[in-house]
């Protein structure tokens, strides 16, 4: 980092995101919003190219096919090791916050919270630390105090019926249960696989071991459909 305002890239998908960004960030006297992307591809490009301070990275880019947001610090990493990314996000998932940092984030925060941990987080990426909103915290200390509980034998069945795709009424109806019940199952199962939907459940799944798509899918695309 020069002596100079601390340069940032931004990345979102959402026009008026990035611009209530922008303004937040401008009203800092130290800080100097260099550029702004609206893809993964886009944001990894322009921050290989421009070595800005810091790139603060949306998690979950829309318009499907392009990079989300960790395979972009990923690719951020490689092509320019030295400029940092935080991610900024609705989502403060355990499984999010753990694949964001093994990408290579140097931040987390959550779009809710208030600008004071957002600059601080920037300035702390900018400086070398790591900059974690307090939910995000929470859900690492959580991870570390109590580890990851066994899935029951009913939750385990529910998650391989997600992983083919099914609705919660056609869950329901393969299980004889109720759809209250199976919505009650997804809650519980979310918390102990640290996801906040459906794609990430499974995604957490299939790493733990409880799942082997090739086999569960029996055929059929997941789609990840709610």
């Amino acid at each position: 980092m020069s002596g100079g305002p601390l340069r940032v890239l931004l990345a979102d998908d959402h026009v008026v995101v990035r611009a209530g960004l922008r303004a937040l960030l401008e009203g800092e006297p130290d800080v100097e919003v260099v550029a702004e992307a609206g893809t993964g591809e886009e944001a990894v490009g322009l921050a290989a190219r421009l070595l800005p301070d810091v790139v603060l990275m949306d998690l979950r880019f829309g318009g499907g096919g392009g990079l989300d947001g960790i395979e972009a610090v990923r690719r951020l990493a490689a092509r320019a090791p030295g400029v940092p990314a935080v991610m900024l996000t609705s989502y403060s998932g355990r499984a999010d916050v753990v694949r964001a940092l093994e990408a290579g984030a140097r931040g987390y925060v959550l779009k809710a919270g208030p600008p004071e941990e957002l600059f601080r987080a920037v300035r702390g990426a900018a400086a070398g630390a790591l900059g974690l909103a307090p939910e995000v915290m929470d859900e690492l200390v959580g991870h570390v105090v109590a580890p990851e509980r066994e899935l029951s034998g009913r939750e385990v069945e529910v998650v391989r019926l997600l992983a083919e795709g099914l609705s919660n009424r056609a869950i329901a109806e393969a299980l004889f249960l109720s759809e209250a019940t199976v919505k009650t199952h997804l809650v519980r199962l979310y918390r102990k696989l640290g996801a906040d939907n459906r794609a990430a459940a499974v995604s957490e799944a299939v790493r733990r071991g409880l799942l082997h798509l090739g086999r569960e899918k029996r055929g059929r695309p997941w789609t990840g459909a709610p």
